[in-house]
């Protein structure tokens, strides 16, 4: 079976910390879309991986907006804003499946497509900015 969300180097922005939480979130979202997608989902594993979704991003995140504060970068507001609607649904992914409530591919597609816009339209955008303030 192919990935969900395959990883490819459209999605590589050069920076290795941020490409490397990249991959780990796509992973993620791979393998909550296995599990849901097997003939026995095991919910533990489920709950398990959103857990270290939330948890995740919210580092991801917090690592990102820290270069943008230390280096002024004019699009934080916007983009900050951006990363506080996507943690606040998954947080609601979560607590619906902590309240039995199963994960849809619905709601998998809504991530995977919000991963892609994010990385390659909002993410992309800060690089030039990034790397010309030596980050690498």
């Amino acid at each position: 079976m192919s990935a969900f969300m395959p990883w490819s180097d459209e999605l590589v922005l050069g920076i290795d910390s941020i490409d490397n939480q990249h991959r780990w979130l796509v992973n993620a979202t791979n393998q909550i879309y296995e599990q849901i997608e097997s003939q026995n989902p095991d919910p533990q594993i489920v709950g398990e991986v959103l857990e270290g979704l939330v948890d995740y991003t919210m580092n991801h995140f917090v690592l990102e907006e820290d270069l943008f504060k230390r280096f002024n970068y004019p699009e934080t507001a916007a983009h900050k804003q951006e990363h506080d609607k996507f943690t606040h649904q998954v947080m609601n992914l979560l607590l619906d499946f902590e309240r039995g409530e199963p994960v849809t591919e619905d709601a998998l597609e809504f991530l995977k497509a919000w991963l892609i816009h994010h990385i390659l339209r909002v993410d992309k955008a800060y690089v030039p900015f990034l790397k010309a303030n030596g980050v690498v």
